[in-house]
């Protein structure tokens, strides 16, 4: 039986109210009884995340600089988005041909997450896309540069392992890509041996 219990809100005040970021502050009461007036939570937006992967079995991956640590980073094209102006499929798409010029033939939602649960509302929208292919320039924003780097899918694993790839979303998504990619290509071999087998 489980008997873990909410945390209750007292109350909430939006501490900071600015466009880029916003941030609230709970009063909150624990199971214990014990009062936190302090509890701050970030309001974001959702994002949308696609992991593109080429004819020849390439994924299609951006580098970054990223201010907040000071580095580059390797990862897949991703961009927050406007539920009421947009789906999540569409934000992601349009996100990959903005930032690398390439377009999907065929994109499938293979997750949702959420990013950080103890302190941020936003969750993460994983698509996959097979067969994209270059279709334009990029069109970033004032505030993008970024590099297009294609890497054989079959050295993915390494590079998350040696750390050249670690960015939690981008990781994430890989792993639920390549493992719906194995079983998809699993049940194609079964079924070219056992032609009567039920799909």
């Amino acid at each position: 039986m489980n008997n873990l219990k909410k945390w209750k809100t007292i109350k909430s005040k939006m501490v900071l109210d600015h466009h880029w970021c916003k941030v609230r502050q709970d009063e909150i009461e624990l199971p214990n009884g014990k009062i936190i007036d302090d509890y701050f939570v970030c309001i974001k937006p959702d994002v949308a995340l696609i992991l593109p992967i080429t004819s020849s079995r390439e994924i299609v991956f951006v580098r970054q600089y990223r201010h907040a640590v000071g580095e580059f980073f390797l990862e897949l094209p991703a961009g927050s988005f406007n539920p009421t102006k947009e789906s999540a499929q569409t934000a992601a798409v349009r996100e990959l041909a903005e930032e690398t010029g390439y377009i999907p033939q065929d994109v499938i939602k293979i997750g949702t997450l959420y990013d950080k649960p103890s302190k941020d509302t936003n969750q993460i929208h994983l698509f996959l896309a097979e067969n994209v292919s270059k279709a334009g320039e990029q069109n970033l924003d004032i505030t993008e540069e970024i590099e297009v780097v294609l890497i054989p899918i079959e050295s993915v694993l390494d590079k998350i392992a040696q750390g050249e790839i670690s960015v939690a979303g981008t990781v994430a998504a890989l792993f639920l890509g390549l493992n719906f990619l194995m079983k998809k290509e699993y049940d194609f071999s079964q079924s070219i041996k056992n032609p009567y087998m039920k799909p």
